[in-house]
């Protein structure tokens, strides 16, 4: 995010899109059902009438994967009727002509005809959006997971930056990211292609600043995605893996492309505090302590990084990650010395210049925002104030691509999926009491394509697609529009991935969870 979360219930306009807050972010959605009971001007854009819906002055519900084109008619609006910032543009960006290029072509009724959304509706959302001093973009996952995900992320930058609405307080582009610490596993190198600080593996200077900590020689070369390494299993180049806090087999688009991977595996270990689908393939299962036995630091979505104390000791054989860790890394001849969570910390400050101005007392309060360069720092509650870290910003074109799959006549409905209020990922359906509020799925449908095969509400369909089938209780409601359903992927005996495309995005390699095209029958 490049604001806080404390901002957002006085905000004067939110453009809320791709993000389902109220159910998959609760707290920030009650913010910003606050922001909207104090007068502010809410536009969301979702195929589905979530509940934020009700609060918004302008509903914009577009066909699933049509994001792009939906953003580059509001930029295409903004410019012609003369509401962009070219003041911002002229001292803080580059590019203009690039995207101009692209959005000329976008036009209000080109758009509409792309998307569904009436052009009246386009006008008044740009209009809202680009004329109100404190506006900010809120997204998630209906951004994100698509296989032009990458490219919608970059349009919403090219939308806030041809307003000035980003670089202020109260204005700028929020990520809501979808698990609490996965803020903070970016930022500490849980990904392919950088150390942590986000610094290229590839760099020699990076490379000799941490191989000379860490005492080893490192690779210069990006590792794997996550679809890569199924893919590499699948043609008998990758023999094993080690799969900490993560169920892939219920998670991961194409499950039964998933499934025929971890058959594949010579040998797999799994490190986790349940025995979930994918540790039922697992050669060695290593019990780990959940948050609350254990001392450490999470960052959420806000960039704050805040302590995690341990309340009670875990049970049994179980153990902090960070131990499991460290003894698996001696016994194969390298030793971690580290005492405590603290120790890390200590180097992950001294290796990361956005924290190196951060110690566990001075997180112990409140925790601290990112970036904090110095121990005298306070923090950063938004970024970009007078410059981007590239300098000037990058205004690029981006064209509208169609999802990877679309309808058929053998598939002519299109599935989209999500989270529900009351379960966050597979592992709360542990809970009693959230297993009693929602104890299965309820696939949403609309009434006309239930009354096409004499479903009910409550009865039971088969949804299939090119990849599986599946069968699940309905809701018959409005919420979805014709030719649209819906579902959660919290449910194993309904098990939602097996029908999702596991075609991703080329930069992040995210598949596209947001659509798929799928048919269905009474079941």
């Amino acid at each position: 995010m490049t604001n806080s979360i404390s901002e957002v219930g006085f905000y004067d306009a939110l453009l809320i899109i791709g993000s389902n807050a109220t159910e998959a972010h609760p707290i920030i959605g009650g913010k910003m059902k606050r922001a909207a009971r104090r007068g502010a001007r809410i536009i969301v854009a979702d195929p589905r009438h979530i509940e934020l819906v009700d609060y918004a002055e302008i509903w914009l519900r577009l066909t699933p994967g049509t994001d792009a084109a939906l953003v580059n008619g509001m930029i295409n609006i903004i410019i012609n009727e003369g509401w962009a910032d070219r003041e911002f543009m002229e001292e803080r960006c580059e590019g203009y002509d690039a995207l101009w290029e692209v959005v000329q072509k976008y036009t209000p009724s080109m758009v509409s005809e792309i998307t569904g959304v009436p052009e009246d509706k386009l006008y008044a959302a740009a209009e809202i959006y680009a004329k109100t001093p404190r506006a900010g973009i809120f997204y998630t996952l209906g951004i994100t997971e698509h296989t032009t995900g990458t490219a919608n992320v970059m349009n919403l930058a090219n939308l806030a930056m041809v307003t000035g609405h980003v670089g202020v307080e109260h204005a700028g582009v929020n990520p809501l990211r979808g698990q609490n610490n996965v803020q903070g596993a970016c930022d500490m190198g849980a990904l392919p292609n950088v150390f942590s600080g986000y610094r290229p593996v590839n760099e020699a200077e990076n490379i000799a600043i941490f191989e000379k900590k860490w005492g080893a020689k490192l690779s210069d070369m990006s590792g794997l995605r996550i679809p890569e390494m199924f893919d590499e299993i699948m043609d008998g180049k990758l023999k094993a893996m080690y799969i900490m806090g993560e169920d892939p087999v219920l998670t991961d688009a194409d499950a039964n492309h998933v499934r025929k991977a971890m058959d594949g595996l010579e040998f797999l270990v799994v490190q986790d505090i349940f025995l979930t689908e994918t540790a039922k393939y697992a050669d060695v299962v290593l019990p780990a302590a959940c948050y609350a036995e254990k001392d450490g630091t999470f960052t959420n979505t806000e960039r704050r990084v805040q302590m995690v104390r341990k309340a009670v000791d875990a049970p049994g054989e179980a153990r902090a990650d960070w131990e499991i860790i460290c003894e698996l890394a001696g016994r194969m001849g390298y030793e971690m010395n580290y005492a405590s969570p603290e120790d890390i910390f200590e180097e992950v400050r001294n290796l990361t210049p956005a924290y190196a101005g951060m110690t566990y007392d001075r997180l112990d309060i409140a925790g601290l925002q990112w970036p904090c360069p110095d121990i005298h720092h306070p923090g950063t509650p938004y970024l970009h104030e007078g410059t981007f870290p590239r300098g000037r910003g990058l205004l690029q074109g981006i064209e509208y691509e169609a999802p990877a799959e679309l309808t058929t006549e053998e598939y002519p409905l299109l599935l989209t999926t999500g989270r529900m209020l009351y379960h966050y990922n597979v592992s709360t359906r542990k809970s009693g009491t959230l297993e009693s509020m929602a104890p299965h799925e309820l696939a949403e449908i609309n009434p006309a394509d239930a009354d096409e095969i004499g479903l009910s509400d409550g009865g039971e369909m088969r949804v299939s697609s090119r990849r599986g089938s599946v069968v699940t209780r309905v809701k018959v409601t409005d919420r979805v529009p014709p030719g649209i359903l819906f579902m959660t992927f919290h449910y194993w005996e309904t098990a939602v991935n097996e029908l999702t495309n596991s075609a991703y995005d080329p930069i992040s390699k995210t598949a596209e969870y947001k659509v798929c095209a799928v048919k269905i029958e009474k079941a």
